[in-house]
């Protein structure tokens, strides 16, 4: 991987917390099962050592593939200009169609998440937010057709 990986520090904090896990909790845990497949007997044609293997090395690969993301990442700076649709703004919005309210916090893609309201940069209606000002209204094109927000408010 390569290029800078945008987090807030809680979401920074989370995958430092997911790595420690995957190598202390889960690495052990695994550990155990790979021991108690072995001790049913041979090996060889032992569905339950296999598993076991094949988990240890996909936690193994998780570990890899976070430490990568890590080395990357660059923790959002508090000072980020908060009259401007940036990531980790907090966007309250009104859709001129419905004329429903809607607030979303803006991301990187690994801390989005809908059921918290933390949609992606990436995505087409984060990314159609970016770069706009309150009061401004947002035209942005989805698959499901053009969607229309008023910022109503920006903060951080």
């Amino acid at each position: 991987m390569s290029g800078d990986i945008y987090l807030t520090q809680e979401g920074y904090e989370k995958l430092v917390n997911d790595l420690e896990h995957l190598k202390t909790v889960k690495r052990r845990a695994l550990s155990k099962a790979i021991g108690d497949a072995r001790a049913h007997g041979d090996i060889s044609e032992n569905a339950e050592y296999d598993a076991a293997r094949d988990a240890q090395a996909h936690n193994e690969k998780q570990i890899v593939e976070l430490e990568d993301k890590l080395a990357w990442v660059r923790i959002l700076d508090k000072n980020i200009p908060k009259d401007e649709v940036l990531i980790g703004a907090t966007v309250k919005l009104l859709d001129m169609d419905t004329l429903e309210e809607l607030e979303y916090i803006l991301v990187s893609e690994l801390e989005a998440d809908y059921n918290q309201n933390k949609i992606s940069i990436s995505s087409p209606v984060g990314g159609g937010l970016l770069g706009h000002k309150e009061n401004e209204i947002a035209e942005i094109k989805t698959p499901a057709g053009i969607l229309k927000y008023k910022i109503i408010k920006i903060s951080r």
